[in-house]
This record gives structure tokens, sequence and C-alpha cells, in this order.
């Protein structure tokens, strides 16, 4: 818990902030009226529910909280699992373009029934994600190129190939008539991801799959002596070297996992909500997985707890816009939060203090007043 307290206060700060700066660019009364119309876009307008029983008040918000709150689950365990071995994945961005392609492929052309079809199409976006940054690792071993240079270069490189040429070019979708579609063809029924509600709500299999990949990634790193060698990696690597460990492989390793969780955060997005992939993704879900890691600390668990959060207010946020509050705000808070835990030291200066304080104050409280001293009676 102590551990996760900077985070924590990181993320409080940063909300109460953007409130104070609607406040003072709108009033605080609209202030107020927007951020409790993000909330209840995040999880769901209880109070409406209650009052009409309609159930798509509640499990609508819900389902789309959700949905972008597994994309950035996996883009978050995609940058905490190359962190673990002391690398920075930055390439989380190109890792999932080039999987949520290969998933949209795979949708559109293939034909199989849906036990097989959505399988085969989450580990072929897995698989992309994974071959996409395998090019890093071998430079990164090979010829010692750092690994947050060549990924960054590749996330550029995905994103020209993919949105500038062959969505446009050789998978684009097929014209019906006069009529132009943008993007790849749509998806077959039998790859998109199931959806737990039926059509009441968007909440699909995707949020399943992120809460089992955060639970099974904190039990490797935790439970298994693989796991234990990866820390050893990441916190020396001369010494786990000298331990017998293969840090090369420690490295290949890591960043092959890391590219399969950015690729099937691709898969998610466009099994479960896009169901083709358009002529541009829009939201940097790569880019905000570095977030996640980061205020999830780098722990598995703290990264699905935080991918929920802001998955929530993402959700939320376009309904700050009904208040004359932009929607952006959710990213604004994301972004303090991030600014804000990297002062971690400040936080940890803080938490000292106060915990210093406690012990004194009880200790005086158990000791009582001091007592005043009687009047002296006669030497002798």
């Amino acid at each position: 818990m102590r551990k996760a307290l900077p985070s924590i206060l990181s993320v409080v700060t940063a909300i109460a902030i953007c409130f104070v700066a609607a406040g003072l660019t709108r009033d605080f009364g609209t202030a107020v009226d927007a951020f409790i119309a993000m909330l209840w876009g995040g999880i769901g307008d209880w109070p409406k529910f209650f009052e009409t029983g309609a159930s798509a008040t509640v499990l609508r918000p819900l389902g789309e909280a959700a949905t972008k709150a597994a994309i950035l689950t996996f883009t978050g365990l995609s940058v905490t699992v190359a962190f673990r071995v002391g690398l920075f994945n930055i390439g989380a961005q190109g890792q999932l373009v080039v999987g949520a392609l290969t998933a949209a492929v795979v949708g559109a052309k293939v034909e199989a029934p849906a036990f097989i079809h959505v399988p085969l199409c989450l580990f072929a976006a897995a698989l992309a994600g994974a071959l996409y940054a395998l090019g890093p690792a071998l430079l990164k071993l090979k010829r010692g190129v750092h690994e947050v240079i060549s990924t960054i270069m590749l996330n550029w490189i995905a994103v020209s190939l993919v949105d500038n040429w062959l969505v446009v070019g050789p998978l684009r979708a097929a014209t019906t008539g006069d009529n132009s579609i943008s993007g790849t063809d749509q998806i077959q029924a039998t790859a998109e991801l199931p959806r737990l509600l039926g059509e009441t709500s968007r909440l699909n299999l995707g949020i399943v799959l992120a809460l089992v990949a955060a639970v099974l990634t904190w039990v490797f790193l935790t439970r298994f002596t693989r796991g234990f060698e990866w820390k050893a990696i990441g916190l020396s690597q001369d010494a786990a070297r000298a331990a017998g460990i293969n840090v090369d492989r420690g490295f290949l390793e890591a960043m092959l996992l890391a590219g399969a969780f950015a690729g099937l955060g691709g898969a998610v997005l466009i099994l479960g909500t896009e169901l083709k992939y358009p002529a541009s993704l829009g939201a940097p879900w790569g880019f905000d997985g570095i977030a996640m890691a980061l205020i999830g600390q780098g722990h598995p668990l703290g990264v699905l707890a935080v991918s929920t959060l802001f998955g929530g207010l993402r959700a939320g946020g376009t309904r700050m816009q009904l208040f004359g509050v932009h929607k952006s705000f959710p990213e604004l808070i994301q972004g303090l939060a991030l600014l804000l835990v990297a002062a971690r030291l400040l936080w940890d200066k803080l938490l000292d203090r106060m915990s210093r304080k406690r012990p004194l104050e009880s200790a005086r409280g158990e000791q009582g007043p001091a007592a005043e001293p009687g009047p002296r009676g006669p030497s002798t």
C-alpha cells in the first residue's frame, strides 16, 4: 500500500487541479456538473437507473469504459514487462498498429467458426506484435542499439506503412456502387469478440482477456523462477550474468511478450469496437500504455487498476461537452498524474515526514501532560 500511495495521491491531485481549471474557465457550478457527468459516463448513471429502471443507463457506460480499459491494460502490460528486464519499450504504438491490421485482415479474409476464428485473430495479432518487437530486440543484442531509439523509429514506420499505404491502397475496402468506404473490409461476424451483455452494451470479451493477462503476468513475475530472473536482470545485468542468468535470452523473451501484449491490444480494438481497421486508429493507445505502466508503478495489477480508472474517465469525458467543458480533460488528468508520479521523491519525502510525526504524537499522547513542578521545601 505504501508503494501505491504516490500514484494514488498523484491521480487525486491531478483530478483536483483539472477541476479547479474547469471552474476557473467556466464556473464552479458548471465544473461540478461536468465532472459528475464524467463520473456517470464511466461507471453508469445510477441515479437515472434507480429513477427510470432503464438498464442501458448503466450498462452502456460500463461497456464503453471496459473496452477502453482493456486496450489500455494490454498496452500498459506491454511497457511493464519490458520494464522488468530494464528495457523501455516505446514501441507499443507501432506493435499495436500491426497487430490491429493483422486482426482486421484475418477477421475479414479467413472463414471459420467463431470458436476458431476469434482465437485465430487474437493469435495472429499477438504474433504480429511480437515479430514487430523482435527487430528492436535483435538490434539491442547484436548491435547495441538502444531500444528507445529503435522502437520510436519503428512506431512511425508502422503508422506510415499501415495508415498511409496499406489501408488506403492494397488493403482498402472494396467499394460498393458510388460509395467510397474508408479503412479495410469489415470483419466477419464470426471474428467479433462476444458481447457479454448482448446488444445492450459493447462490453465484450476483451476486458476478461485483459484481466486474465494482468493476473497471469503478475503470477509469472512473482511466482516463477523465470520471473525472478527477469527482475534480477532489470536490477543489475552484471550481477545476473554472474549468477548464471542468460541476460540476452531475458531481453528477447521480454520484448517478444511486450510486442504480443501490444498486438493483443490492437486486436481487442478491432474485434471488439471498430470491427475493421479504420482510416486512422485515432487515440495513441500505445503511448498511453507508457502512462499506465508508470502510474501503475510497473506492477501488472497496478496497471490493471489504473487502466480501469482512466478507461472510465475517457468513457465519461465526452459527456463533459454537454456543459461546455472540453472532452480532453481525462487526457489532461492522465498527463498531470504522470507528471506528478515522476516527482516521486517529493511524495516519498512527504510520506516519510508524516510517518515520523505519527510516532511522536502517539508517544506524547501516552506520556500525558508533563507534571508542573510543585513548591520547593526548605533546604536542609
